[in-house]
């Protein structure tokens, strides 16, 4: 018998092809279910609503994210490398082919479907910038960095990585950055960023 976790891992992966290529309300739980090669009723008791999937998926993303990122390993590096990284992961989960997909999904059906706008921002880009946030924090603790609200400091600096390539995507003015273009764009913002602030 399969375990739930493996079960779920193949719904979550068949969702994710639906929800990148559907709206919300054409995504149909029983057609998820014959993707991922389960039965209703074992999706329905893993997963009970299409919001609950939405949900999970989200879950699921910011998982993959936190684990990549590798916090423990930030403090071993010198400060432009560790904010280098820290804005790298965050472009590209944010600026990735699944993330513009999710967000423009999130947009298109916000009146109709608030609850999944919410997620995204409740699930992903909180747990996201919060990343961003604690290091920000640590490093004006230790004196390294004087910042009168390091709150606000990492909604701009995440603003000056993502948001003109993010709106460029989103529009289909641009094509999606690429790794290297997004990890040149990261090391830019840490640098104009650090050289502006950076005491310790």
């Amino acid at each position: 018998m399969r375990p739930d976790d493996e079960t779920l891992r193949m719904i979550v992966d068949a969702a994710r092809e639906a929800f990148l290529s559907q709206s919300f309300s054409e995504v149909a739980m029983a057609a998820i279910a014959r993707r991922a090669g389960v039965s209703t009723k074992t999706m329905y008791r893993l997963v009970p609503t299409k919001a609950d999937l939405f949900r999970t998926l989200i879950a699921d993303r910011i998982s993959r994210f936190m684990v990549s990122l590798d916090l423990e390993s930030l403090d071993h590096l010198a400060p432009v490398e560790a904010l280098t990284r820290l804005l790298t992961s965050y472009g590209e989960m944010s600026l990735g082919e699944e993330a513009i997909a999710m967000y423009r999904l999130a947009i298109t059906e916000a009146d109709r479907f608030p609850e999944i706008a919410s997620y995204l921002y409740e699930g992903a880009i909180g747990p996201a910038a919060g990343a961003l946030d604690a290091w920000l924090y640590r490093q004006c603790g230790q004196g390294n960095l004087k910042l009168a609200d390091p709150r606000m400091a990492s909604g701009l600096l995440r603003g000056m990585l993502a948001m003109e390539p993010q709106r460029a995507t989103l529009l289909r003015q641009r094509p999606l950055p690429d790794t290297a273009q997004i990890a040149s764009r990261a090391r830019a913002c840490a640098e104009l960023f650090l050289s502006g602030c950076w005491v310790g």
